[in-house]
């Protein structure tokens, strides 16, 4: 079993810039290797999942990045024991930036057209499926809410 334990939290940031076209990466290992994909990694003690997905964009691309929204989940369950879970991000890069891969865990990574991407073979399913959405896909942070001081959270929002 892994460091991780048995209960998976992942994140992946659907980076859209200005011309509408997508930050894409390819794996370097995994099941995703040499397939197209969003830049992912997992969420670190002491980090909400939104800065998670900053963090290993920065990490993985050099991209820093202003957060839009939460686009959705992706939910499994591996060999009947690990509940492997994803966050799904929509993320806005800074300007004038240059990607710089994260040469360990990336092949290449790149701004692509959707319809580009499209045209591959070798996309990633979640990738297919972001695709073929029409709608505006993103859940906006509410930030400033406080649950309680009881609960103690050092930081909380909402996504709805």
């Amino acid at each position: 079993m892994s460091k991780r334990g048995k209960v998976w939290l992942a994140v992946a940031g659907l980076v859209v810039d200005a011309n509408g076209d997508w930050l894409v990466v390819k794996k370097r290992y995994s099941g995703l290797k040499n397939q197209w994909s969003l830049p992912a990694g997992f969420v670190n003690e002491g980090e909400t999942a939104d800065e998670a997905v900053l963090r290993e964009v920065a990490e993985e691309t050099g991209i820093q990045c202003s957060l839009k929204g939460m686009i959705g989940l992706r939910t499994g369950v591996i060999r009947n024991e690990i509940s492997d879970n994803m966050i799904l991000f929509l993320l806005e890069p800074q300007k004038d930036q240059v990607i710089q891969i994260q040469h360990s865990e990336l092949f290449e990574a790149c701004y692509m057209a959707p319809a580009e991407l499209m045209d591959k073979s070798n996309v990633s399913v979640m990738l297919q499926y972001l695709m073929k959405q029409t709608n505006g896909f993103s859940k906006p942070p509410i930030n400033n809410v406080n649950p309680g001081d009881h609960f103690e959270y050092t930081a909380y929002k909402l996504f709805f």
